[in-house]
């Protein structure tokens, strides 16, 4: 099965005018592990003893799931996080010319030799290393498997293809990843970027190629576009791959509300699995349909996300939305004053931008029957 870690309380941190307090962290913390996550990245060390305090806070909760924090390949970043009590490190390194260049001036030995030392050291402490390959999708396979090559030889645990600025394809991930996997040298991780609207896709394209685990982010947060989004991964495990993943519909609104709060954030009314409309059928057609078979045009129960179904009156209503709305108002209408509603509504709806309420519905059905 996947494994989902989600980088939320890192990544999504990272996200720009995004902070979060402690109280904050605890309880997103909770409330990814009590939606399924399977592990956490949860802070950078090295930050400063804010930080590791944080880490701190969250490694106390004693939540039942591997707590990883990020570094970047250095002595004094690991030993942060050794100072925390960590027992899982990404270590981050990285891969592509135009970055290597930018951090240690086109030395790749020396980047290399730097992370050998790290590693090392880490495994003789018995941590849990993840080697982050920043950049992944511009570096060349031929660097990415030397790179994985050393890490087995040093006893890492795992390899994260990153996708840094957004610029891979499903059919080019899964090619690469393929390719990595098939060198059977270190299991791989995806983090894929939104830059171009395709992190879940990537994300799951990796999975699909023999990735075993995959990072996200709640409602996809993270730096310029956002990263992969924890809800819409883990629905698509559940629903699309079959695999079984626990969402709480409770839970899930609330990790929804506290991480979207603490961001600043608003959550778009069609976004996938927590928009608030996602589950609202105008169409005549759709409508109807629905109204005879709750399966017709929805993948998922709404009430498995603590979401609720409902037919707007709109532009596009048909006469058994109308309805549908006046017999659960007790009024029994029959066709031809349906039938002669419909172009008022139309009218009304497409004028004021608005679809109508009950009450307006009553008022309209009461014309209509005195023509």
């Amino acid at each position: 099965m996947a494994l989902i870690n989600d980088t939320t309380l890192r990544d999504g941190e990272q996200a720009p005018y995004v902070s979060f307090n402690t109280k904050e962290k605890l309880a997103i913390a909770q409330g990814l592990i009590a939606c399924g996550a399977d592990e956490l990245e949860i802070g950078i060390p090295a930050m400063g003893k804010h930080e590791q305090d944080d880490i701190k806070a969250l490694l106390s909760l004693g939540l039942d799931a591997q707590m990883m924090t990020w570094n970047r390949a250095t002595m004094h970043d690991l030993e942060a996080s050794l100072e925390c009590g960590i027992k899982a490190v990404d270590l981050s390194i990285p891969v592509s010319d135009i970055l290597i260049d930018v951090k240690f001036g086109g030395k790749r030995d020396k980047m290399l030799k730097q992370l050998e030392e790290v590693v090392r050291v880490a495994k003789k402490e018995g941590i849990y290393v993840c080697i982050g390959a920043e950049d992944s999708s511009r570096a060349s396979l031929e660097f990415l498997s030397k790179v994985m090559t050393l890490g087995a030889e040093l006893g890492a645990d795992r390899f994260r293809y990153c996708d840094t600025v957004g610029i891979l394809t499903p059919t080019r991930t899964f090619d690469t990843i393929s390719y990595l996997n098939s060198l059977d040298l270190l299991p791989i991780e995806m983090h894929t970027h939104n830059d171009f609207g395709l992190a879940n896709a990537n994300a799951l394209s990796g999975l699909d190629a023999g990735a075993i685990s995959v990072n996200t982010t709640v409602v996809g947060l993270g730096e310029r576009a956002g990263n992969a989004s924890f809800e819409q991964i883990s629905m698509a495990l559940k629903h699309l791959y079959k695999q079984e993943r626990h969402m709480d519909a409770l839970e899930i609104r609330s990790l929804i509300n506290i991480v979207t709060r603490a961001a600043g954030l608003t959550v778009a009314s069609n976004a996938p699995i927590v928009g608030e409309h996602i589950f609202s059928h105008e169409s005549g057609v759709h409508a109807n349909g629905m109204m005879k078979n709750s399966n017709a045009y929805e993948p998922f129960d709404a009430k498995e996300v603590g979401a609720t179904r409902a037919f707007p009156i709109g532009k596009h209503s048909g006469s058994a939305t109308i309805m549908y709305h006046l017999k659960a108002l007790g009024i029994h209408a029959d066709k031809l004053s349906l039938k002669n509603m419909l172009p008022d509504i139309r009218e009304i709806v497409t004028s004021r931008k608005r679809v109508l309420d009950d009450h307006e519905l009553v008022t309209l059905y009461r014309k209509c029957t005195c023509l």
